[in-house]
């Protein structure tokens, strides 16, 4: 009976309010999806959806001609009498009729290089055609789950809010966006969507936006990660073979070729399938190109496949696109993913020029009602109707949401969730509130990444409680969290507790609070260069010491918030008392005959000198944070930041320490910060970091306020990219209490060198050359080279890399090799 009621309602949802329905098929009945349908001689179109069906609503009232064109397919053309409307028709699709000139082909005559030669020269001609633009919008992305397991990392996934079945198959996003964008190339936008909708929430906001729907391939270059070649860059014939497989004429008497595109090399950010040009004008007729996912660098994807389909205007004798579908199939652990995008444009306005102000660093803006549309205007405005699967998972998960986000269900939930079993104590064990919407957790002592080992604690480990508060989160954007961490050291035989309460106020400018304090164990280099997964293997393995420890005992308090746009500033005050640590184990599971380094880094051959003596010192801290050009999306509850990757992004610090025991403690410290990354194009990715600073009145200021530089003795990288960190520096050789400058560049090439490698370019891998430059009053310069190879693995799992390291510091110092594991970080 269920079935019977989703069916009668897919069905009047899509007959109520449609001028022209129906369907396309072939010609043997089979239903033909994405058949692109316009009004002739307008920009007013859609297309069908996976089962043929289509819906659409003329804009004149007298005489149309309604165009359906699809690949493969004779365009037809059906004249609508607008008088007669509402109009139901079934329309058979008749397959073309190719014809290929008979001519020769070989390597000296190709027609297919003619053509693509002649696309390329026009390129300029056929894209200043369509550079600005205002026009309607419409996007709809769903995302299938197919074969979940019931468990990831050994963490319930659960029916993910009723998305999925009992063999973990489903809709896990379905949503739909109405926006108005005006446009001009290559990247001014502004978009304000005027209906969201989300399967499943009834005030929800897709993420479907125009932002992500450009692909332009008139440009040299499209962005999918890494910048993938067009069929018809100037550059195109250096990656790819062409084979003209035959010509067709349009509606329109123009003669379009089907182009065959295929790669040169496997392993090139190419793509691959049909471009189809226009003879004579040799504009884009429509694109079905396919992108497997090694070549983009995103190994989980199998395959993307984009197809685009343009149209054409007898009045301004314009070819633009009306219709777009990326579909994504991915998978790892037997996992299939499948997504689907389909994007309609239409009511294109051409211009020659936007007004001064129509462009702002506001890219997307959501209208407040945007998410309370109901079904009667979806129905009535919705250019390709749903599926009866997606009209199913809407009806479905609607009442899913009404019934689990009722009191009644919340509290079934929360009872059965909340049950205290006796291995809780070791696993971990949350209390949650869901209609007051708070919830009570315990860390448990075994969970991972918990346990570690130094020479100061021994084998330590942590564990904690947090409380959490989200009530008006949804709405208001506040978030509030008090949490105590514990942290014990067997060795030290004792027990450290630090405290902190986090309280953001809003997510338009992110204002958040916070109050933090307690005791604990730091590194006299803040940054921690050393994670504990590494230090407990290097002690354990190898016997080496290299996280140098003293006690805190502080409290700080502190606030941040956007005040401007792309400007964050920060401030905290803290209290510090500070205290020598020595060893207290030399236990390890190898070389049990050495001994390890002192816990001092100044004289780590010295067991009996602190490095300082104790004392408390208070700091105040400052740092503004710049991002030029920022870009931003609003919606009524919540602004996001997109950084502008055309500018740098500007760190500038002052850190002052007074109030302490002694004066000789107290200093004042300025300093700034330069990141940016340079993209070119298809070329790979320039990385900069630049740093600078210097120290005022600190003589004889402790060890622990110097500026400490990242090092690495262990040859073991863990981070993504290397900008940040000095692959064979000892960790505190080079600390200053003076002046400093700092700079780390990293080239990436995204395969750009390494794709034309014999052999090499079977690995699939990136090539990376990199250096590193420091300088500070009181030593001679170093400097590091590194070349190496990121993107290394087994199959999907590409989460290696390798770098050649050579160190300078008054002339050859070293080299080494320095292995990265990035899957490290999800250990820490």
């Amino acid at each position: 009976m269920k079935k019977h009621y989703l069916l009668l309602l897919f069905l009047s949802s899509f007959a109520c309010t449609a001028q022209i329905k129906g369907t396309v098929s072939d010609e043997k009945g089979n239903p033909l999806p994405f058949v692109t349908i316009f009004q002739e001689d307008t920009y007013n179109g859609t297309t069908s959806n996976e089962q043929g069906n289509f819906e659409f609503n003329v804009k004149t009232k007298d005489k149309q001609t309604v165009v359906f064109q699809f690949l493969g397919f004779k365009t037809q053309k059906i004249a609508i009498e607008t008088n007669k409307l509402p109009y139901s028709i079934n329309i058979k699709m008749i397959e073309e009729s190719f014809s290929l000139n008979e001519v020769i082909i070989n390597k000296k005559n190709n027609p297919a290089l003619a053509i693509i030669k002649n696309a390329i020269a026009s390129r300029k001609q056929n894209t200043e055609k369509t550079n600005r633009f205002n026009a309607d919008f419409y996007s709809r992305g769903i995302f299938k789950l197919k074969n979940a397991p019931k468990k990831i990392l050994g963490q319930k996934i659960g029916d993910l809010n009723g998305s999925l079945d009992s063999t973990g198959t489903g809709i896990i996003s379905l949503s739909e966006t109405f926006s108005k964008i005006s446009f001009e190339k290559p990247n001014n936008l502004k978009e304000v969507v005027t209906a969201s909708k989300v399967s499943g929430r009834d005030n929800g906001y897709s993420y479907n936006t125009a932002r992500s729907s450009f692909y332009d391939f008139y440009e040299n270059t499209i962005d999918f990660g890494v910048q993938m070649i067009s069929p018809i860059a100037n550059n195109a014939f250096n990656y790819y073979n062409y084979r003209l497989e035959s010509t067709f004429i349009d509606e329109n008497k123009n003669m379009i070729n089907k182009i065959k595109v295929t790669a040169k090399r496997d392993s090139e950010p190419v793509f691959e399938g049909y471009l189809y040009i226009v003879e004579d004008s040799w504009a884009i007729y429509a694109v079905d190109l396919d992108i497997k996912g090694y070549r983009m660098k995103e190994e989980f994807v199998d395959v993307m496949t984009l197809k685009q389909n343009f149209s054409y205007n007898n009045s301004n004798k314009i070819w633009a696109k009306n219709t777009q579908s990326l579909e994504i199939t991915a998978g790892a652990f037997g996992i299939k993913f499948n997504g689907k995008y389909n994007y309609v444009y239409s009511n294109y306005e051409f211009i020659t020029a936007f007004a001064a102000k129509t462009f702002t660093n506001e890219i997307t803006r959501i209208e407040i009602a945007a998410n309370k549309k109901d079904s009667l205007f979806w129905n009535a405005n919705r250019p390709i109707p749903l599926t009866l699967e997606e009209s199913t998972d809407y009806v479905r998960k609607d009442s899913i949401y009404k019934v689990r986000n009722s009191e009644k269900y919340l509290d079934s939930i929360d009872r059965k969730d909340n049950k205290f079993k006796p291995m809780k104590v070791l696993s971990g064990y949350t209390y949650k509130n869901s209609k007051e919407k708070y919830s009570l957790s315990y860390e448990g002592l075994l969970n991972l990444g918990s346990l570690s080992f130094n020479t100061v604690q021994g084998y330590n480990f942590d564990s904690g409680f947090r409380y959490t508060n989200w009530k008006n989160q949804e709405e208001k954007g506040k978030y509030t969290s008090i949490s105590t961490k514990l942290n014990y050291g067997f060795a030290e035989d004792r027990l450290r507790v630090t405290g902190q309460f986090i309280h953001r106020f809003n997510k338009m400018n992110y204002a958040t609070f916070y109050l933090i304090g307690g005791s604990s164990v730091k590194q006299f280099n803040p940054n921690e260069p050393i994670s504990k997964v590494i230090n407990t293997i290097s002690s354990l393995a190898f016997k080496n010491n290299f996280m140098k420890l003293y006690n805190l005992e502080s409290l700080a308090i502190g606030y941040n918030q956007d005040i401007a746009n792309g400007v964050n500033l920060g401030g905290k005050v803290e209290y510090q008392q500070r205290k020598p640590l020595s060893n207290n184990t030399d236990f390890s599971y190898f070389n049990k005959n050495d001994l390890y380094s002192s816990n001092n880094p100044l004289a780590p051959n010295d067991f009996t000198t602190p490095a300082f003596e104790k004392h408390h010192v208070t700091k105040a801290n400052l740092l503004a944070k710049v991002n030029f050009g920022n870009k931003y999306s609003s919606r009524p509850d919540e602004k996001f930041n997109i950084r502008n990757e055309k500018y740098p992004t500007l760190y500038l610090g002052y850190e002052k320490a007074f109030a302490s025991n002694d004066k000789k403690y107290e200093f004042d410290h300025f300093n700034t910060r330069l990141t940016y990354d340079l993209t070119m194009g298809n070329k790979g990715v320039l990385g900069l970091n630049l740093k600078a600073g210097k120290f005022m009145n600190a003589d004889n200021i402790a060890f622990i306020d110097y500026k400490h530089f990242n090092g690495n003795q262990t040859h073991i990288g863990q981070t993504e990219r290397y900008l940040n960190v000095f692959n064979l520096l000892p960790y505190y050789s080079n600390s200053t209490n003076d002046s400093y400058f700092e700079a780390h560049g990293e080239y990436n090439d995204k395969g750009y060198i390494l794709n034309k490698i014999p052999l090499l370019n079977k690995l699939k891998s990136t090539l990376i050359l990199g250096a590193h430059a420091l300088s500070t009053p009181n030593t001679k310069p170093y400097t590091e080279v590194t070349v190496g190879l990121d993107n290394l693995g087994f199959g999907k799992f590409k989460m290696l890399r390798v770098d050649y390291v050579r160190s300078y510091q008054n002339g050859f110092q070293g080299d080494g090799v320095v292995f990265g594991l990035k899957f490290l970080n999800i250990l820490e």
